[in-house]
């Protein structure tokens, strides 16, 4: 008697051990490292001596080997009518159990088919799995969820930048205020732009957005992958950024000087130039320094009346199409139009088309590095000009009665011509012609080879020598934009170049 009492108690201690052996299997599937639907389907198939598989609502297979399900059968467990269901057929034994609560749609079906009958250890199996499968599932529901959430809000910023880069203030606060109240109710602010490793590019974002929190717009910039904008009207948000770059190895911040948001396209310029200068510093940081500009040299009230009448032809285009065209143009101007229409997510067929349009109505040859210097002032002057007044009329006002302004008149200012001959005058004590590769380079459009051939050097020897004139000048041009204007500005008004004719001057 005492045998057999001894006997069943240890059968019970095995069965007991069995049951918390498979239990505990299965609950490390919910262990971080192991939280994977298909791990935890493929276990049950191997813990049953079966096959597993796992259906969605419609019946398509999301884990595990393929079993033939009974249409009924399926349709019953999915509506929920039963909770599960067990038959056998052909020799074979199978169970369905549904995946998720009784008053919800169904997440999914988990069907168990094996030659033996189930018995209740198996039965158990399966429907504790089911279990397991559902905490899995939801938390992927709930997970992806949260991604579409982050990614629905990144686009959000990035549209918010993009709008502004056309100077589209108003659409921009617009769209703004109903996630972020308050963040563009201001006239001015700084832009930042953040480097680092691509693969480092989401924590550096991550950082920045816990940093700012909602008193700044951050975008991961679409143009390059290291990249992060952040758009700040507050000081205090610039004062952390360069704390979170200081130290941190491959990481740079340059920043610009305070903006109109009109001007956020300047700003960005601004900030990739003072980006170059950061990647030389020792603490990784360069805010855009100002300088002697070009356009502050010369007779407001005539620059003024040159560049209105210049831009004329765009007066006559609804605001919205007018804004569209000097925004993208000025960002083509600024950038190459890859990098432009990255920025503004559009083609670059469409950044092409719609500079081609400008050029069009301003009757100028945007080929020509010396026409784009040209555009490019007038543009920034009227933007400038918008910022603080109320558009054409002020300009019709700052201008003053200066009648027909022409290029050449503009570039005729002594103090003008005393900044162009200082800054071109420091290429002399370098042994090489620098200046003369430079002036052959800018009349060649920008062209190594065209200007090679004209010098009888190697464009590599252009290349070279340009890369000399560039820490001498403390400009960049090889990249376009303000710097390589402003160079070109300096050659005009020194006379090494031939003024170009554009149609404000006819």
């Amino acid at each position: 008697m005492a045998g057999r009492e001894h006997g069943a108690a240890g059968a019970r201690e095995r069965e007991q051990r069995r049951t918390t052996t498979w239990a505990e299997e299965l609950l490390g599937q919910l262990r971080p490292a192991g939280q994977d639907v298909r791990r935890v389907v493929s276990w049950l198939a191997g813990a049953t001596h079966g096959t597993a598989c796992l259906l969605d609502a419609t019946g398509a297979r999301l884990a595990g080997r393929p079993i033939p399900l009974n249409g009924p059968l399926l349709a019953d467990v999915t509506s929920g009518r039963l909770a599960s269901a067990a038959l056998e057929d052909a020799g074979r034994h199978l169970r369905a159990v549904r995946v998720g609560g009784p008053h919800s749609p169904p997440l999914a079906v988990l069907a168990v088919s094996r030659t033996t009958p189930f018995d209740r250890q198996t039965a158990e199996m399966v429907t504790h799995t089911a279990t397991v499968v559902e905490l899995l599932l939801r938390a992927r529901q709930t997970s992806e969820t949260g991604r579409r959430l982050r990614e629905a809000t990144s686009a959000l910023r990035l549209a918010i930048l993009q709008l502004l880069m056309v100077e589209d203030t108003v659409s921009a606060r617009r769209v703004a205020a109903g996630l972020w109240p308050g963040l563009l109710d201001t006239d001015t602010a700084h832009l930042y732009v953040l480097q680092t490793r691509p693969d480092d590019r989401e924590r550096l974002a991550e950082e920045s957005l816990g940093i700012a929190g909602e008193q700044a717009l951050v975008v991961r910039c679409p143009a390059e992958d290291g990249h992060v904008i952040v758009l700040a009207p507050a000081e205090a948000t610039g004062r952390a950024l360069r704390s979170l770059v200081a130290g941190r190895p491959h990481t740079y911040l340059g920043g610009s000087t305070r903006q109109s948001l009109a001007r956020t396209a300047t700003a960005y310029g601004q900030a990739v130039s003072a980006l170059a200068l950061a990647r030389c510093r020792p603490d990784g940081t360069a805010v855009y320094a100002e300088r002697t500009h070009p356009e502050r040299l010369m007779d407001p009230g005539a620059l003024y009346a040159w560049s209105a009448r210049l831009l004329r032809p765009l007066d006559v285009l609804p605001h919205h199409v007018r804004a569209e065209l000097v925004g993208t143009t000025r960002l083509g101007l600024e950038f190459t139009a890859v990098r432009a229409a990255r920025i503004l997510g559009v083609s670059r067929n469409t950044v092409r088309a719609r500079m081609d349009r400008t050029a069009g109505l301003l009757g100028a040859d945007l080929s020509r590095l010396s026409v784009r210097a040209a555009v490019h002032l007038a543009l920034n002057t009227q933007a400038g000009l918008d910022t603080t007044a109320a558009g054409p009329a002020a300009s019709a006002e700052a201008a003053g009665p200066h009648g027909v302004v022409r290029f050449g008149d503009l570039l005729a200012a002594p103090a003008l011509r005393a900044w162009a001959h200082e800054l071109l005058g420091r290429l002399a004590a370098d042994p090489r012609d620098l200046r003369g590769t430079l002036r052959a380079w800018i009349a060649a459009d920008g062209n190594a080879e065209r200007a090679a051939h004209m010098l009888g050097v190697h464009a590599q020897t252009v290349r070279g020598h340009l890369r000399g004139v560039e820490p001498v000048l403390e400009r960049r041009l090889l990249a376009t934009g303000s710097d390589l204007y402003e160079v070109v500005l300096a050659h005009l008004a020194a006379g090494d170049l031939e003024t170009p004719a554009v149609a404000a001057d006819e």
